[in-house]
């Protein structure tokens, strides 16, 4: 496992980009994927000097990646929500997608991404909350596989708490669409200086 901060993510910015087409390509967000456009998102992170990478390596090989970065350096999207709910941005440190390829899962990385998020939100002062979105998909939707669950639950032990009214709207082009739909994505929101649900070990 390692952390970079801003700029120094540079380096693994292409293995990252094509990481995260390999892990959205499955459920729940069956991403087809553009190598351009992950190059810029991942960019936009790296930019932000206190933005934070924290990546699980098997030798040179990226096998898992987590981001963050102060909301307030993040786009209207994602702002905007915690504006309409009389939240300050500046307060927020914004987390990005956790993304693990299946043979590294249930080995406790999911629990090191958080902590390292977490602690370096800490470590910046000034935020009060951490947050994250998670995109919807109806219970019933066919494309489910039967051995899919959902990480709600890990995300309950880890002390955050399901918003019922707040959401962002993306557009993305799924597996067998020629063009880009909207995706509704939840958010979840957890106090930071809150350490009272931490799980142990």
């Amino acid at each position: 496992m390692t952390t970079c901060v801003g700029e120094a993510v540079a380096p693994y910015l292409d293995d990252l980009s094509r990481l995260r087409i390999a892990v959205f390509r499955d459920y729940p967000y069956l991403y087809k994927g553009d190598v351009a456009y992950e190059r810029d998102y991942l960019a936009a992170y790296a930019r932000s000097p206190r933005s934070v990478f924290v990546l699980a390596l098997d030798g040179d090989s990226v096998v898992g990646a987590s981001s963050g970065l102060p909301l307030a350096d993040d786009g209207d999207a994602f702002q905007q929500p915690f504006r309409e709910h009389g939240m300050a941005v500046d307060e927020v440190f914004y987390f990005g997608e956790s993304v693990l390829l299946n043979t590294y899962r249930g080995q406790g990385l999911g629990h090191r991404f958080f902590d390292e998020r977490e602690a370096h939100a800490r470590s910046l002062g000034g935020f009060c909350r951490t947050a994250f979105c998670s995109v919807e998909r109806d219970a019933n939707d066919p494309r489910r596989p039967p051995h899919y669950r959902s990480n709600d639950a890990f995300w309950r032990k880890r002390g955050y708490q399901r918003q019922e009214t707040m959401f962002c709207h993306l557009d993305w082009t799924e597996l067998g669409d020629a063009a880009p739909t909207s995706h509704s994505l939840r958010f979840w929101l957890r106090p930071l200086d809150d350490r009272s649900t931490r799980p142990e070990g």
